[in-house]
This record gives structure tokens, sequence and C-alpha cells, in this order.
């Protein structure tokens, strides 16, 4: 029998991530198992996957953390928490007469699961999802509940007309009983089950504190580093490398190597096994495991993937997104440009577009996708 967790079984559901971009998948799993592992500090992890389950394995092998697959999904969309079929049976044993705890892949906040699991247990209720407070809510899904007692009485999709500014942070907890609710067929949670349970008075609202952040795109995720790295100065700032050429918030694995005369930061998170060679300038960046950047570069707004190579003398800004393990060779300029994984780049990228390459005919051939709209920073 699966034990259930103190203080609670989290099973984190990945399947909107299914049909985005590499880079984006990377990007948002990357930031998510970080906060897992170093910041709620959790023992256990569930995965509610399809094939990704693969990259979660190779993510978490340096870390004492035990990985079971209980879940069987036959069938996903990209909603993500859209359920097609699944074993009833397994996800009722994982859950063993406990509480079970979703939350979407792509958002990050200061994760309130105590919190929200006494919340829960206070009101007594099936079912609690996680609002927040938003300036342009037109964009998401408003929550109208009750601000005393947080018992919803409706929702409101995006909406043209102002309802409110508290939305679905894409957090919830529930009762085992919640699954009973779910038909063997296509089922939307949040557009069919949700409503009805608000309906019966058996879902509540808990206002999240602090921040939180949709990092979904890489413009959304650097922002969202940005607000982590501020509440980590907050709440841990012994975590925070200080000293000579650290500027701000600037948070670096211990196994990374910084070179003279650097300046990094503010707003940079360097991951492990990092190289950063002499006289590079880095800020608003997040540089992952095994990367290095030559000496003499200049990276600002960008995302570097894993096991890539940035060369001497380069210049990337203005949201800059690498794959995992692409070389950009040395004296080149990357304005906006995203690079799929396992690339080369010869030549300057000067305007925003999709960087490719293929083979034809043994030669490499390069299909840059123009974009049709300006990446904010």
């Amino acid at each position: 029998m699966i034990q259930p967790l103190n203080p609670a079984l989290f099973l984190f559901s990945f399947l909107s991530l299914l049909e985005k971009k590499k880079k984006e998948k990377y990007t948002c799993l990357h930031m998510l198992f970080f906060m897992l592992l170093n910041h709620l500090k959790l023992q256990f992890i569930v995965l509610y996957v399809n094939y990704i389950i693969i990259l979660g394995f190779s993510l978490l092998q340096p870390y004492s953390i035990s990985i079971r697959y209980h879940i069987k999904i036959k069938i996903a969309s990209n909603t993500v928490m859209t359920i097609k079929e699944y074993d009833f049976k397994d996800l009722t044993t994982l859950v063993q007469l406990y509480r079970s705890s979703f939350s979407t892949q792509d958002v990050i906040c200061d994760f309130p699961f105590k919190d929200l699991l006494q919340f829960h247990r206070n009101h007594g209720k099936e079912g609690t999802i996680v609002v927040t407070w938003v300036e342009e809510p037109s964009k998401y899904g408003v929550v109208v509940y009750e601000a005393d007692s947080g018992r919803i009485h409706r929702f409101v999709e995006k909406p043209q007309v102002f309802v409110s500014n508290k939305i679905n942070a894409g957090m919830y907890i529930f009762n085992p009983s919640m699954l009973s609710r779910i038909q063997l067929r296509p089922t939307s949670i949040e557009k069919e089950i949700f409503p009805v349970m608000a309906g019966e008075g058996q879902l509540y609202a808990m206002e999240l504190q602090g921040f939180w952040m949709d990092i979904g795109q890489p413009k959304d995720f650097l922002t969202g580093m940005c607000m982590y790295l501020q509440s980590v100065r907050q709440h841990a700032p012994e975590r925070l490398r200080t000293g000579p050429g650290f500027l701000g918030n600037v948070l670096v694995d211990p196994t990374a190597q910084i070179g003279e005369n650097c300046t990094i930061g503010p707003n940079v998170t360097i991951g492990a096994g990092v190289v950063v060679e002499d006289g590079v300038r880095i800020k608003r960046c997040t540089v992952l495991k095994g990367s290095r950047v030559r000496s003499h570069s200049w990276l600002e707004s960008c995302i570097v993937g894993w096991s890539s190579s940035v060369g001497q003398w380069v210049r990337m800004e203005n949201v800059t997104v690498l794959g995992e393990d692409v070389i950009v060779n040395d004296e080149l300029y990357l304005n906006g440009a995203n690079v799929l994984p396992h690339k080369s780049i010869n030549e300057s990228v000067p305007e925003l577009r999709i960087v490719i390459l293929t083979e034809v005919k043994g030669q490499r051939i390069k299909v840059g996708f123009q974009t049709q709209f300006k990446i904010g920073q």
C-alpha cells in the first residue's frame, strides 16, 4: 500500500507540456524541478505524465528522490487537467484514503502547500482552489467567491467585462471522492467538474499570498525568475551569491565556475557545472546545467539551454532562447532568436526568429521563421 505523504500527496500535471515547443518544455520543467528540490524540500514526487516521464527521471538522478509511476494515461489533450481515459483503480490507490493536490506545470510562486492543506481541512468540503490577484484578468479564468468564507459561487472564463481580479492560480486540493465525478469520456475538469462542485457548495477558494507568475512563455519565465529570486532574497538571502562582480539577486550552483572580471546580475540563475569565462557580462538570464559562456560575451534577457556553448565576444539579448546542446560560434549577435536543440549557429540573427537546421544531401541548411511581433523584455 502506498503510504500518504505528510502533509500531502502531490500530483504534478504536465499534460499541457506535450503540446509545447521543446525549449519551453525544458524551461518549465527545469524551473519546476528546481523549486521542488531546492525550495520545497520534497522527498517524494509523483509525475502525472505521458512520455515526459523519461525527462523527469534524468532530471532527478542526482537527488535521492523516489519516483513511482502509477497513473496510466492513454490519451491527453493540451488542457492541463483534461483527462480522456485513465485507470481509476491505480489513481484511487495512489491517493489511498487521503487528499490529493494538483498543480499546473507552468506557474511559479511560493507554493503554500501546508497552508492549503490546513485551509482545506478547516472548511471540510470536497475541493479547494488557490486564487491570486492579477492586474489584467481578461486573459485568465476569474473566480467569484465569498471573501469571508472562501466559498466559490461561479467561474467566468476570460471575461470581457470586469468581474474580479482574482483568478485560478492553478493549484488545487481535493478529497478522493472528487474522482467519482469524472466519467470515462473526454472531460474538462475546469469547465465541467468545477462548476458542478461550486453549485453544490463543495468548492472553496484560498487566496495566495506573495508573488505568482504564469511562466509558460520564455519572456514570462524570465519575469517569474526575477520574482522567485526576490522571494529568495526575502526568505533565504544566504543562498544568493554576493561579492565583487555580483549585482542584485544572483543564484549560482556551487559547482559552477565564474571567471575573472565578470559582472553577473541582477536577476541571474546559473546551474550546475556551468563555466563562465573571463570578462563575461550576464544579466536577467538563466544559464542551465553544463553550459559554457566563453570570454567577453554579453547576455541579457536570455535562456541558455542545457550543455550549450556561447562563443567569445557574442552578444545575445531580447529573450533569446537556446535549446539543449546549442553551439553559438564566436563574434555573433542574436536578437530574440529561438534556437531549437542540438543546433550550431554560424551567423548572426539580427531579427526575431526561430532558427532550425536540417540536413539536405549531407549539407546543413539553416531555415529561419520570421516572427510577426516583438517580444517584450
